[in-house]
């Protein structure tokens, strides 16, 4: 129950933030804000602020707000404060603040775990292989690496960058033992594999494992805001490339997309992990969410704007019909696709197979 109920709160606080950056811009810029909804279908409770009512409705899957005048195959009074009677500029500017939202809160939210102490694994060995150089050489489960190639070395995370480049040549391994440091020179085996974009890659190995002992690193102000800037930015080249991998058949859908309850099982892990990893999966859900509404799909906010930029070579806009056609099609097609993305976490967790299995037992 606790675990639903933080992962509607995670749910919540993303739609929130999205949604209002669309409420705060629609504001600024004049425009009439008749709803602010987080869920959707029925109304389980609301209240009217001014000219807006805000609510609280069944499914809480999303979210969305309501702008006089928003579509163009609604009816209209050409009042000022309806969202089509504004410029083109101020009505991109309105659409576009969702995700410029959710990026900021991506930010945010990485920088107070820098602050706090983000989670690292140590560079303590936890397990060292079979028929691998680092047995061979002597390395023991225990041991703490301290140096590669005269690099001082800290967290487990730059243990595999160092030795997963070394496809050529030996690496120098400095161990710490107790109170005593060995030296060793090993030659990583090279094995082929797919990195996270299903590329086949070449890297070395020396058979070792991480132990489970995190520290937590904190940081400054200026190298928190530095660190998450960098996050962020790494997190959307890395999504940009998976999407590009999707579209050119580099990478399965099926392995690469999650939805709603893969978030949801995430989300669990993380709080029982504790608060920093929840903030983490936070900060990173929400720049993919960024990402996502930002695709140029027609009834997201980057189909809204690509429609926009149509609207402005044209010197006009799409007529009604062809709005609502286009439209439909796309909300048919992105259903499609979420009934997808369902069947795919519930198939990936085995959640259809323990079904099964319990209605058998019945």
């Amino acid at each position: 129950m606790f675990s639903f109920l933080s992962f509607v709160v995670f749910l919540s606080i993303l739609i929130i933030v999205h949604e209002f950056g669309h409420f705060i811009f629609a504001k600024r810029m004049g425009v009439k804000v008749e709803r602010f909804s987080l869920g959707f279908g029925k109304k389980i409770i609301g209240f009217k602020k001014g000219e807006t009512e805000y609510c609280i409705c069944a499914i809480p899957l999303g979210g969305y707000i309501k702008m006089a005048g928003e579509t163009p195959y609604e009816s209209r009074s050409g009042a000022k404060w309806e969202f089509l009677s504004k410029p083109i500029h101020k009505r991109a500017l309105i659409i576009f603040a969702g995700p410029a939202l959710n990026y900021f809160l991506a930010f945010l939210v990485f920088i107070a775990v820098f602050l706090m102490g983000n989670p690292q694994m140590t560079s303590d060995i936890g397990a060292v292989m079979e028929d691998y150089p680092a047995q061979e050489a002597g390395i023991q489960k225990g041991d703490k690496i301290i140096a590669l190639d005269g690099k001082p070395i800290a967290y487990w995370e730059e243990v595999l960058k160092l030795i997963h480049e070394k496809t050529e040549g030996s690496v120098d391994v400095k161990v710490q033992r107790g109170s005593a440091t060995f030296d060793y020179k090993l030659v990583p085996q090279v094995k082929s594999t797919k990195n996270i974009f299903g590329q086949d890659v070449r890297i070395g190995l020396i058979g070792i494992a991480p132990s489970e002992k995190i520290e937590f690193v904190k940081y400054g102000i200026v190298s928190s805001i530095n660190l998450s800037a960098s996050r962020v930015w790494g997190l959307t080249k890395i999504t940009y490339m998976g999407l590009w991998r999707i579209i050119t058949g580099g990478m399965s859908v099926k392995e690469s997309v999650t939805g709603p309850i893969g978030i949801y099982m995430i989300t669990s892990k993380a709080a029982r992990l504790g608060f920093v990893y929840v903030l983490q999966v936070l900060a990173v859900v929400s720049t993919c969410l960024a990402i996502f509404n930002l695709l140029p799909i027609p009834i997201l906010d980057g189909g809204h704007i690509v429609f926009l930029a149509l609207e402005k070579m044209r010197k006009k806009p799409l007529s009604p019909k062809v709005y609502e056609g286009i439209s439909n099609v796309s909300m048919f097609l992105l259903i499609l696709l979420m009934v997808f993305v369902f069947y795919n976490d519930f198939n990936r967790m085995e959640i259809l197979d323990k079904i099964a299995r319990w209605w058998q037992q019945k």
